[in-house]
């Protein structure tokens, strides 16, 4: 279809020639300026690809490039902003960083369904509340004294014919001087070796000891030792907390807990063939068991306030005996002063008050000790006491048993007076009596 017009080159085959055009020559050939002659044909006006009325059916031109030159190639670029294949290494850390954001994700939730009973279904204890007061462990609180008091016990072995023998002491000088049994020190050949609450040990020494008593000092040569803080006995009330420590049963560093429950409790014991030992003990019912001997009863305070000594049992001669919450322990105030008697000289002074008790008649039911003899230059005839005489009272505690005398007369220093209440026939009177060392 044709709208009567042939937009080909003017004076092309079977095309009339019309006018020229700008720029052409009037035989429809471009002229070219400097040129006298008629350009080459071409299929196309000079501007004919600028022309907006150009026939789209008319035979196009194809224009190709002209290949490269070889060398004159730029060199290849690449556009570091421009996406790129990803790299392997790249490829495998999005699912392992996927791996294990997932894993944290579901140990999470598994813990929080944990702890609010979703896995498991039930939830142990309870929400956490304040700290009680008793478990903070303030200094005064039995933890803290136990503390404080385990440097300055120890574990004594003594080596004797028969094996060695293990018992508990205490350090009671910054020279190394030790307090413990005399049962724990007998018989033994004079080896003997200290070990202290942290493990370490030493060798030591015997300074002295007095089995009337059941006290033995021996001594170690270690700097930097810890003594222990001296109580005092006396001031003791029944009820009164108490700790004791040592090694019962080779447990070193044992603490058990108990209370005063009775003062002055009269002991006579002593192993058969050895001496017979008296004293008015601080009964405890904290456990106390063989290897206990020698270490210290303190109280609420940490300060000693008893030589833990022995116990009573249910069990038949010849047989272990174990706790059953009667044990004894030596009054401090009599065990310090007989310890400065054998550091000072070696030996132990006795009290007496100068006067026999025992025999046939000389317990009086309960009602008082009879006296069988007195010494005509001693304490009790200085008193005005005879033969004959039953005493009722020493200090106000009631005497029942001639070991009682003994016991609570040898629980003061020498030099200490007495009260003395006593009956003779039927008449009931007190006297004074100023207590004597024996002349041993």
């Amino acid at each position: 279809m044709t709208d009567g017009w042939d937009w080909r080159q003017p004076g092309a085959s079977g095309v009339p020639a019309g006018p020229p055009g700008p720029g052409q020559s009037p035989a429809g050939s471009p002229a070219t300026p400097g040129q006298g002659g008629p350009a080459p044909a071409s299929p196309w006006w000079s501007d004919a690809l600028a022309d907006p009325w150009r026939d789209p059916n008319a035979p196009a031109a194809v224009v190709i490039p002209a290949g490269p030159i070889p060398g004159t190639e730029p060199e290849p670029v690449t556009d570091p902003d421009a996406p790129g294949r990803p790299k392997l290494h790249q490829m495998m850390l999005i699912p392992l960083v996927a791996a294990l954001l997932a894993g944290t994700l579901g140990g999470a939730l598994g813990y929080a369904f944990a702890v609010r009973g979703g896995a498991a279904g039930t939830a142990l204890g309870a929400a956490p509340g304040a700290v009680p007061t008793l478990a903070q462990r303030p200094p005064d609180s039995l933890a803290g004294v136990a503390g404080r008091v385990l440097p300055s016990v120890v574990t004594v072995r003594v080596a004797g014919l028969g094996g060695t023998s293990e018992g508990s002491g205490f350090i009671v000088s910054a020279e190394g001087h030790v307090i413990t049994n005399d049962h724990v020190v007998a018989g033994g050949t004079g080896k003997a070796s200290v070990i202290f609450n942290d493990g370490s040990s030493a060798p030591a020494t015997l300074v002295g000891q007095d089995p009337e008593s059941d006290i033995a000092v021996i001594k170690v040569s270690r700097t930097g030792l810890r003594p222990i803080e001296f109580g005092d006995s006396d001031a003791l009330a029944v009820g009164d907390p108490v700790l004791a420590i040592g090694s019962p049963l080779s447990l070193a560093n044992t603490v058990t807990a108990g209370i005063v429950s009775a003062l002055d409790r009269t002991m006579q014991a002593g192993e058969p063939g050895g001496p017979t030992r008296y004293y008015a003990a601080i009964q405890t019912d904290a456990a106390v068991n063989h290897g206990n001997s020698g270490g210290p009863l303190v109280d609420a305070a940490g300060r000693v306030i008893g030589v833990n000594s022995t116990i009573k049992s249910l069990v038949a001669d010849g047989q272990e005996a174990g706790n059953i919450g009667l044990a004894f322990a030596i009054p401090i105030n009599q065990a310090k002063r007989i310890t400065q008697d054998i550091i000072g000289t070696g030996k132990a002074r006795r009290t007496v008050i100068g006067a026999q008790v025992g025999g046939p008649g000389s317990g009086t039911g309960g009602s008082g000790v009879r006296l069988g003899a007195v010494e005509p230059t001693g304490p009790a005839a200085g008193a005005g006491l005879r033969a004959g005489d039953v005493i009722l009272k020493l200090n106000g505690r009631p005497m029942t048993e001639p070991t009682d005398l003994i016991a609570l007369v040898r629980k003061y220093a020498p030099g200490s007076v007495v009260t003395v209440e006593y009956r003779r026939g039927s008449t009931q009177q007190n006297a004074s009596v100023t207590l004597a060392a024996d002349a041993k």
